[in-house]
């Protein structure tokens, strides 16, 4: 895989991220292993998990934690912590935990995290939301104060907006403290209707495009799949992707598809890679076979032609 740094962090991540939200939930210690052990076979090193992944959302099931548990006794049993980007988030609620980013909470959450993993540093740490209750400076000194002991190499952000990103940056420079180096948003081949709204996460819009271009902030794409609503028919898409934009969009996807025979997967995990500015799809599999799906991404090859037919399919 191609590796690409994490705004100028020094950090080399590939491609491909691998999203470990549903260890716990849906895959155990053997199989998550697998899925692990394959990912790095293929040349990825960015692993991304969180002090919440491990619980199911919709009935409250599984335990917050679990996800990085996981992946701490894959690291203890196999080794090679430095062959992986170990990568984790703070600040939404769970059991016993408040919503948050206060110094305390970070502090607190950043030693958990680290119990769990079973390592003594991150390499990169989020802040997971935008805490609009504790002040800005508060969240990033207790960042910044991480890095400086040696237990974060780099901070992150998710599900912040542009103008809140510009706003952490100036604080950053003006009191020499660990810049925030990338952002992870909600990002796919479609896009949500103008002005839409999920709960607790943000999009990528086009002025954070731009934003982050300017600066040489990274982005990361989480959930790129929609869930699955791309491929599997049992599942709706959310009413923020359905309308005219989304119908043709949907419609070069499956024309581009039919025509390269890429599978959609592939194509927009390809389509986010070849961005202006690029985004690394965080890749979330629970089978082998959705998992060599998703490698197969590193195969496709479309045409200026073809990416452009994508780029300006829709009605806006």
């Amino acid at each position: 895989m191609r590796t690409m740094e994490l705004g100028q962090s020094g950090i080399q991540v590939t491609e491909l991220g691998y999203g470990c939200m549903m260890f716990g939930p849906k895959l155990e210690e053997e199989a998550a292993y697998r899925q692990l052990d394959a990912y790095l076979d293929r040349g990825g090193n960015l692993l991304d998990t969180a002090n919440i992944y491990g619980r199911r959302k919709i009935d409250g099931t599984g335990r917050a934690g679990r996800s990085e548990e996981i992946i701490g006794s894959w690291l203890k049993q196999r080794g090679g912590r430095d062959r992986v980007v170990l990568a984790s988030k703070v600040g939404f609620a769970y059991p016993g935990i408040s919503y948050g980013t206060s110094a305390r909470q970070i502090q607190e959450e950043c030693e958990k995290t680290l119990r769990r993993l079973q390592t003594d540093y991150l390499d990169l740490y989020y802040l997971h939301t935008d805490d609009r209750d504790t002040p800005l400076e508060e969240t990033l000194s207790a960042m910044d104060a991480l890095v400086r002991a040696g237990k974060v190499r780099a901070v992150g952000a998710s599900n912040f907006s542009a103008w809140r990103l510009e706003r952490a940056r100036n604080l950053c420079q003006a009191n020499h403290w660990a810049p925030i180096c990338c952002i992870q948003q909600r990002y796919s081949y479609l896009r949500p209707k103008p002005d839409s709204v999920f709960p607790g996460q943000k999009y990528v819009t086009e002025d954070l495009r731009e934003y982050v271009k300017d600066t040489g902030i990274t982005l990361l794409a989480y959930c790129p799949l929609l869930k699955g609503a791309y491929v599997n028919p049992e599942k709706s898409f959310l009413e923020q992707y359905v309308g005219a934009d989304a119908r043709a969009r949907l419609a070069a996807l499956d024309q581009v598809s039919r025509e390269s025979g890429y599978s959609k997967v592939q194509l927009i995990y390809y389509w986010l890679l070849h961005q202006d500015p690029a985004a690394i799809p965080l890749v979330t599999t629970t089978t082998m076979a959705q998992f060599q799906e998703a490698m197969g991404t590193l195969e496709v090859h479309l045409s200026p032609e073809q990416l452009e037919f994508l780029n300006a399919a829709g009605e806006r």
